[in-house]
């Protein structure tokens, strides 16, 4: 891996530690919010009792958690970059009775397994951050046996996103920020239909297909969406600190302008659209 991306890996793992207490506080919410992306993806990898599994990029801790319980007789091991995660994964897992599982801290490029180990792998809203997306899923295939499955999940185009387009594209009309470079890391940098199905297939993986995940950041209010995302979106956070009181307090309210045009009923349930993509070694 280049100088380059040693850095932005660098950059990663410190900043998913700093808001890893965000994460832990809002857990259950989140992982709620997320079930229905690692549901389809623990479908396309029809988890047998006695496999083992690799779950990249985890945070903390799904789908690899649910995924060892249905691999009961198995075992899955659960990496991230991020040391702060997984040890909000490890405390879920304890208060669960989880035992047939192990956390890794490492990187998606330079996987610490051998050729061959496992019989599927996930990955959950992982792939849009990976500095090198290809590395990354050629790393996945190596490590997979031959005939394992694979599933990821990324998410969608940004018109399909309110949830978080919302708020930044508020901030981006209040604040100048800088234009992230061609192909740099990013929340929607996977989500064109095809992208990673493409990828898939470059690493060699067989029997690509995609499917559309959508519904509903349902928060309840628009006070609850505003503090989740100053608690647990890294961008938001980043972005807002170059604003001084009166800009923050101005970009909140037309947030919450924006929000409640969009959404009339004042629930603040704001629209998401993922997409989980499938193959085999």
């Amino acid at each position: 891996m280049d100088t380059q991306l040693e850095q932005i890996r660098e950059q990663q793992k410190a900043t998913w530690n700093k808001f890893s207490p965000g994460w832990r506080k809002w857990d259950d919410f989140t992982m709620d919010w997320l079930k229905p992306m690692g549901d389809e993806i623990i479908k396309a990898l029809e988890i047998k009792p006695t496999d083992t599994l690799l779950d990249i990029a985890a945070g903390t801790g799904e789908p690899g958690l649910t995924i060892a319980t249905m691999a009961s007789r198995g075992k899955v091991v659960i990496t991230d970059l991020a040391e702060g995660m997984l040890e909000v994964a490890r405390d879920k897992a304890r208060r669960k009775g989880i035992t047939n599982y192990e956390t890794v801290v490492c990187d998606v490029s330079e996987l610490p397994f051998d050729d061959a180990t496992f019989d599927a792998v996930s990955c959950r809203f992982g792939f849009m951050f990976f500095p090198d997306m290809l590395l990354a899923a050629k790393e996945m295939a190596r490590v997979l046996k031959p005939g394992g499955k694979i599933a990821a999940a990324v998410w969608g185009v940004p018109d399909k996103n309110a949830w978080v387009t919302a708020i930044m594209g508020t901030i981006q009309k209040n604040i100048s920020l800088p234009a992230p470079a061609p192909g740099a890391p990013g929340m929607f940098r996977c989500g064109s239909p095809g992208f990673l199905a493409d990828l898939f297939k470059q690493a060699g993986f067989k029997h690509v297909s995609e499917k559309e995940v959508t519904g509903k950041l349902t928060c309840g209010d628009n006070e609850r969406y505003w503090n989740f995302m100053n608690e647990v979106a890294a961008p938001v956070v980043a972005a807002l600190s170059k604003a001084d009181t009166a800009t923050t307090e101005k970009i909140k309210q037309q947030v919450f302008e924006l929000v409640d045009q969009k959404y009339p009923d004042k629930k603040a349930a704001l629209d998401y659209g993922a997409v989980v993509v499938m193959g085999e070694k």
